[in-house]
């Protein structure tokens, strides 16, 4: 029943209700399609089968479907894909003055914290435990 030019009609999926064409024979359960829909693989149990028969060959070209089309009085919308649009590129984030100054006295308190610790290690009387913070 399903062959190489017979018509069908898509029942599901997001071309459902449009005609198109078994143009090969992938296995037992898939078929390549092509016509009102998108050229593209197929389930069986997602075709209707009608009983018209177009002369075509196996793996037949778009252009080719869409003349056999034209004489069935069916016709086709072809579209033309999109061009890809440049990307911008990326830029780097430069800091303003005064969080680079932030991130200094941030950095030089923690400098300043570390040296007293180790005053207080040089003092026998208490034992300080201390721990270093990973960022």
């Amino acid at each position: 029943m399903y062959e190489i030019g017979r018509l069908c009609v898509k029942i599901a999926g997001r071309d459902a209700g449009k005609k198109c064409v078994i143009v090969d024979i992938l296995d037992s359960n898939y078929v390549l399609i092509d016509g009102e829909t998108r050229r593209r693989k197929c389930n069986l149990t997602h075709l209707e089968p009608l009983n018209q028969i177009i002369k075509i060959k196996k793996k037949a070209s778009n252009v080719d479907i869409i003349k056999e089309f034209k004489k069935l009085k069916i016709e086709i919308k072809t579209t033309k894909p999109k061009k890809a649009e440049k990307r911008p590129k990326k830029t780097k984030k430069i800091k303003n003055n005064e969080e680079k100054t932030a991130i200094k006295t941030v950095k030089q308190t923690k400098t300043s914290k570390t040296s007293s610790t180790k005053e207080k290690k040089a003092t026998p009387k208490k034992k300080t435990v201390t721990t270093k913070k990973v960022k």
